[in-house]
């Protein structure tokens, strides 16, 4: 069973990401940090129930990766917007992956060591619908570091031409957060509420 992580938005500059977040949640983002192997920076946001929200690009100071970077980033133009999320998967590395995964490496960021599945050209499988691969083994996990937003993830919607086959590569991911629609075209979205009673929208 997949266990629900963080939501991720993409950037095409960390500090446009990061303003565009701020001016839609009404809450300021803590700084994240650098990631070596695929040249990306981030900040991020804690949300109720142990959750995240990570705001990713590419860092401009950084090495050129040897491969392709997460998320997609390296084809990411636009505005910024919700393009994946994440789930935690305990055991990783032996694990059997889903299609569109290539392997598992091992990540660290200061204090932080975890698994990820890169997926396969650094796009994840179903347009970023399916969830990226990740396990915090022994770290404590980034939530516990980060600040009371006000924030709760209440349903996170992915519309996708082939929702059948999305339904059937998940199976069920514990939180019941997760609703999967049939549409023309692939779309994230995602429903928060403020501790104020303030309706948001990603």
């Amino acid at each position: 069973m997949y266990e629900f992580d963080h939501l991720v938005i993409a950037a095409q500059e960390l500090e446009a990401g990061v303003a565009w977040a701020q001016e839609r949640l009404g809450v300021a983002l803590q700084a994240g940090g650098q990631h070596a192997r695929y040249g990306t920076h981030n900040a991020l946001l804690g949300l109720a129930e142990g959750l995240y929200l990570e705001v990713i690009a590419i860092d401009p100071e950084a090495a050129p990766p040897a491969g392709a970077r997460w998320f997609g980033l390296d084809a990411f133009s636009g505005a910024p917007r919700l393009v994946t999320w994440v789930c935690r998967v305990k055991g990783l590395a032996a694990r059997r992956l889903p299609q569109g995964f290539g392997g598992v490496v091992g990540l660290t960021r200061g204090a932080l060591s975890w698994d990820m599945a890169e997926a396969e050209g650094g796009r994840l499988p179903f347009d970023g619908c399916h969830p990226g691969l990740i396990d915090w083994g022994e770290s404590a996990h980034p939530a516990t570091r980060l600040a009371d937003s006000g924030l709760r993830l209440e349903r996170l919607r992915l519309a996708h031409p082939e929702a059948q086959a999305l339904c059937a590569a998940l199976g069920e991911v514990q939180g019941g957060r997760v609703e999967i629609v049939n549409a023309a075209l692939p779309a994230l979205s995602a429903r928060l509420l403020a501790r104020d009673g303030r309706e948001i929208w990603l």
